[in-house]
């Protein structure tokens, strides 16, 4: 994948990895799979599908009124009758 240099792209790459809680490169990679999927290469159709991808998961969002990273973190939690388990002796 060769490096894009667009500040926009890179923008909505950056909101699209906070939103999900990945890393930038996942992220941009995650556009790169959508795009080769419609069969389409050139940079302004890349900025629009991740556009997409970015305003998919805020609707998703909204509609949860829960974000991606904090349903994550709600599964992280212990519950109460796990707290103090432990592995080793």
């Amino acid at each position: 994948m060769p490096l894009i240099e667009d500040h926009h792209y890179l923008k909505i790459c950056a909101q699209l990895a906070s939103s999900l809680s990945i890393s930038i490169a996942a992220a941009r990679r995650k556009v790169e799979v959508a795009a080769a999927k419609e069969g389409k290469k050139d940079l302004q159709a890349r900025k629009e599908i991740a556009q997409k991808i970015l305003d998919q998961i805020i609707k998703k969002d909204s509609e949860q009124n829960e974000s991606a990273s904090a349903s994550f973190d709600q599964l992280l939690k212990a519950l109460k009758e796990e707290e103090n388990f432990m592995l080793e002796d």
